[in-house]
């Protein structure tokens, strides 16, 4: 009878061992884009800087949706019947997803839009239930781009806003374009495109209206087509401003707005203290607070144009 006690006990020993190893948490992150994503890298890195390192103290699972925005319900709910303990995700149509999948993983809004007036959450200082996070909201950018663009060519009298009618942010910042152009002088046609097929004749529109310059209002409907967005806007002559940087590298004049990659570098606060116990209810919401002036000299001397040194100096990259 000892010798069959004896034995049980050690054979239980290393079982309970292995049950009182702390688990590896894993968190999850749903792209808009394809992988390698650079906002991705900047919320891991961020990681990184706090002590999270994937595959020694973290699990992370990636889902990127190349661009086709109506993924993002299925891959929402294949990361909830993994189990993950955090869903990060940016841009309302990400958020929206993981939030309609789920009411008690919590979820990190990595840049989202109007997240109160969207419905996401219930206040900026409180937001309550299972989101929080940061918030992209800053209408008012969309007015300081005309200013911008006017400065920039002081000749432009008509200007194309190419944007996307379902995202209700965009109606904020074309509200503000349209309250600047009238102290501006300036006339404002609204392009809208819904859907990629929306593209040719929103493009086919501007060319026959033949305005002066083009604004193109960023989110990820457009963003993933801000290549042809800047091939049509040189090949058809026009000046075109766009808030996220990466409208700028894809070939297009200037670019004024926050840094998104500061966002997802900001947003790994949030999983950090979230993973240590904070509820996402309790955290509030933060905004923006790094905004970026991005001018591609290539393009200027493509149309033509001479960037006024008032506009150079205040610029946070200059594309050559």
């Amino acid at each position: 009878m000892f010798i069959v006690s004896l034995c049980l006990s050690m054979l239980a020993t290393p079982l309970t061992a292995d049950a009182q190893q702390p688990q590896v948490p894993r968190i999850s992150v749903l792209s808009s884009f394809s992988d390698p994503d650079p906002q991705v890298a900047a919320l891991t890195q961020g990681l990184r800087d706090l002590g999270w390192v994937e595959g020694q103290n973290v699990g992370v699972e990636y889902r990127y949706a190349n661009n086709h925005l109506e993924q993002f319900p299925h891959l929402a709910a294949e990361l909830v019947r993994l189990k993950v303990d955090l869903i990060v995700a940016g841009g309302e149509a990400g958020i929206r997803a993981a939030r309609d999948a789920t009411s008690t993983i919590p979820i990190v809004m990595a840049n989202s839009g109007d997240p109160v007036g969207t419905g996401l959450i219930a206040s900026l200082s409180r937001p309550g239930g299972n989101v929080t996070g940061l918030s992209l909201l800053a209408p008012d950018l969309g007015g300081k781009r005309l200013e911008l663009l006017k400065e920039t060519v002081p000749k432009v009298s008509r200007v194309g806003v190419l944007w996307n009618p379902t995202n209700a942010v965009k109606a904020l910042e074309l509200n503000s374009t349209e309250v600047a152009a009238r102290a501006l002088g300036v006339i404002v046609t609204s392009h809208g495109v819904r859907a990629p097929a929306d593209f040719d004749r929103a493009f086919a529109a501007i060319g026959r209206e033949r305005p002066t310059a083009l604004i193109t209002l960023a989110d990820p409907l457009t963003r993933g087509y801000r290549s042809q967005l800047a091939e049509f806007a040189v090949k058809s002559r026009l000046p075109m401003i766009a808030e996220l940087r990466d409208f700028a590298e894809a070939g297009g004049l200037m670019t004024y707005g926050a840094s998104l990659l500061d966002l997802y570098r900001r947003a790994a606060t949030y999983v950090d203290k979230i993973l240590k116990g904070a509820k996402p209810g309790d955290l509030p919401i933060e905004q923006p607070t790094k905004f970026e002036l991005v001018v591609n000299l290539k393009t200027a001397k493509a149309l033509g144009l001479t960037i006024p040194q008032s506009v150079l100096v205040r610029a946070d990259e200059v594309i050559r």
